[in-house]
């Protein structure tokens, strides 16, 4: 795994910049779309050999002032923001890697509260994409596509190893983005056990390793899916992934429907189930 995650999520974000965006003429024509470190540099009131410093991975102590003016400059969102404060704390050793493993435990509070979500498809990950709990409507769809059939269900290995999975999503390709990026977060923030994760899947698919080493977005917090369900049909769903207090990074995945006929369906499948 690459070991200068800051300078390439500097650089990513400066590529992906248009100068129309950061309010720049367009000038002469360019080799690629983004921004020129020397238009970076101006931007954010630091020198170009800095810059490139900084890229290169030769510089690792960057201050905060001046990433805050490289985030102003290249119009990086909150969550952006708060990933690269992340990178720089790692890439200067201020971060030691956990070696007791990846948080599994699922306080019951919120397996109450999955319980309590009953026919609303919801679930726990921690960053490793391991599904740790789960309400019993998302069971329902999961369960019948194999999800399930592994005895630490992972999202990340199962959309990237499991025939069944391109039956699950019709939108694949979306799905297969977000879970690279989930991944990909956690190995940039210096997590050995994600790494790991990721250099098996690296082997195992190379659709996955196309997708890890050159995507370097961030997983969005909420968007809409597209399910297949065992039985025949679609379900239409938005998702909202939320942090859950407590600081071992658990996030709780709700999916509500998005139009009625998912609803009647979730509904039906609900009242159909056995009594628990």
């Amino acid at each position: 795994m690459a070991d200068n995650e800051l300078g390439a999520f500097l650089r990513a974000g400066r590529e992906a910049l248009t100068p129309a965006e950061a309010g720049l003429p367009e000038g002469d024509r360019r080799r690629t779309p983004g921004l020129r470190r020397s238009e970076l540099a101006v931007l954010a009131g630091v020198s170009v050999e800095y810059l490139i410093r900084l890229e290169q991975g030769r510089d690792r102590r960057p201050s905060a002032e001046v990433l805050m003016a490289l985030a102003d400059a290249l119009r990086m969102t909150a969550e952006e923001r708060v990933h690269m404060m992340r990178l720089s704390k790692v890439a200067s050793g201020a971060v030691c890697e956990g070696v007791n493993g990846p948080p599994r435990q699922v306080r019951p509070s919120v397996r109450a509260l999955l319980d309590r979500l009953d026919a609303t498809p919801a679930f726990v990950r921690n960053g490793l994409d391991d599904v740790l709990a789960a309400s019993p409507g998302f069971e329902r769809w999961a369960r019948p596509l194999g999800l399930f059939d592994a005895p630490e269900p992972n999202l990340a290995r199962y959309v990237f190893t499991d025939p069944r999975a391109r039956d699950a999503y019709p939108d694949w390709d979306a799905v297969a983005d977000r879970h690279v990026r989930v991944l990909r977060t956690a190995v940039a923030l210096g997590d050995p056990f994600a790494a790991a994760l990721a250099a098996e899947l690296e082997e195992a698919d190379a659709d996955f390793a196309h997708r890890f080493r050159f995507d370097r977005a961030l997983p969005s917090g909420f968007g809409d899916e597209r399910w297949y369900r065992s039985g025949g049909g679609e379900l239409r769903l938005t998702f909202e992934d939320l942090e859950l207090p407590g600081g071992d990074g658990l996030r709780l995945v709700v999916h509500l429907p998005a139009d009625r006929a998912t609803e009647r369906a979730l509904a039906e499948e609900d009242a159909a189930a056995p009594a628990r």
